[in-house]
């Protein structure tokens, strides 16, 4: 079956549609070759299970998809050695010894009936290379930009290591498509993608031809994302992860520099996905600050390409997401908190909303007892859902054993 196929694909909580205006977000959407089943989206997010304990990481991705998701994908995938960020643990696709434990991941996503994506990422400046011993690599010399401050130096990278990173790439992007991926990420972000860091006149102090201006600077970003459509060749989408913002005016990535960027390469990739310049930012807790807090940095952007957008917002309520959509803001719902706190957020909701606006007495339909509730959303109401519940939990901890 064709990634296309299984994005097409409909589960039966769907079969009574949702009232408006929340239909929307069920809508699918199309990005490049696959259409999605309807808006919700697991963005890339990191687990602390990585390539040490790949069947753990794949109950838990399997249980998202079960729970509705139309896209679920893995965290940071580092390609190549000298993206190593030890003592943090996230996947590896450093050569084919890596494609089994990818692979079960991928197909524990199409189990539960989602489109699987996997981000791409080398580390840069991020990685001290603490266990690979590899001297990390960075857009000009400069000390590494780790969570450990750790007293290693970087190496400006020669024109030599900018082919061999295009090269690992591209290789790692075939490696995705034979372990089953339906979706590539080009990532671009946090301050944590080594592409980020060419992109930001923080760390790009370069005055060759990949240094100075916005557009000296986006052109690694260009080639990596124009290697990654040539291999894909249609077959699977591309998206783009990539900071909008670092906070720091002219010193940092800015948002004029988004405008260029987009203005350039706003119609290579499939789908875009933005976020804010570091992890913090993009990751703020509701003790300090608002659901879809992202809208004003975001808000606009879309317009500047075609392609459909998704972020991030800890959103959790329905209408915050409907106004995401309908304001342009977003095409797709991104989530990765809220999708760990509820998997099954998606169909919940749907069962809301459902209830919401068709059981005439609510106080005698509770869902434990099943009753008022269409036989499509009646297996995620009844008693047995909480059995399967428990079920996917014991499961996720007997993965990690």
């Amino acid at each position: 079956m064709s990634g296309h196929e299984r994005g097409a694909l409909t589960p039966s909580s769907e079969t009574t549609p949702p009232p408006a205006p929340y239909d929307i977000l069920f809508e699918p959407v199309a990005i490049g070759p696959l259409v999605t089943k309807n808006r919700f989206f697991q963005v890339p997010h990191c687990n602390g299970m990585g390539y040490r304990d790949p069947s753990a990481q794949a109950a838990m991705r399997k249980v998202k998809a079960e729970g509705g998701w139309a896209v679920v994908s893995t965290e940071q995938v580092e390609i190549h050695p000298t993206s190593d960020i030890t003592p943090f643990i996230e996947l590896r696709i450093w050569d084919d010894r890596d494609l089994p434990a990818l692979s079960l991941i991928a197909a524990a996503i199409h189990d539960g009936g989602a489109l699987a994506a996997i981000e791409l990422c080398h580390n840069g400046l991020n990685a001290p290379n603490l266990y690979t011993r590899e001297t990390p690599l960075g857009p000009h010399h400069l000390p590494v930009a780790s969570y450990g401050r750790d007293p290693v130096q970087a190496r400006m990278m020669s024109k030599q290591d900018i082919a061999d990173l295009r090269r690992w790439h591209r290789n790692a992007v075939i490696r995705s498509m034979k372990a089953g991926y339906d979706l590539i990420y080009v990532y671009a972000g946090h301050t944590f993608g080594g592409i980020e860091h060419f992109l930001s006149p923080r760390f790009n102090h370069r005055t060759d031809e990949y240094g100075g201006n916005a557009r000296n600077r986006m052109r690694l970003l260009r080639e990596i994302l124009e290697d990654t459509l040539e291999a894909a060749d249609g077959r699977v989408a591309v998206a783009c992860r990539i900071s909008v913002e670092e906070g720091l005016g002219d010193a940092g990535l800015s948002r004029g520099d988004m405008a260029e960027i987009l203005g350039e390469l706003g119609e290579l990739p499939d789908l875009w996905d933005f976020v804010l310049g570091t992890w913090e930012a993009d990751s703020n807790t509701s003790r300090f600050g608002p659901e879809g807090e992202h809208e004003q940095y975001v808000m606009g952007l879309k317009q500047l390409t075609t392609k459909p957008v998704v972020g991030v917002g800890r959103f959790t309520s329905p209408d915050t997401m409907v106004h995401q959509v309908k304001a342009g803001i977003l095409d797709l719902i991104g989530a990765a908190r809220p999708s760990i706190a509820d998997p099954f957020l998606h169909r919940l909701q749907h069962l809301r909303l459902w209830r919401l606006h068709h059981v005439s007495d609510p106080v005698h339909a509770e869902p434990e007892h099943g009753r008022g509730i269409p036989p499509g959303l009646a297996p995620r109401a009844d008693p047995g859902a909480r059995l399967r519940l428990a079920d996917s939990r014991r499961r996720l901890r007997a993965g990690r054993a």
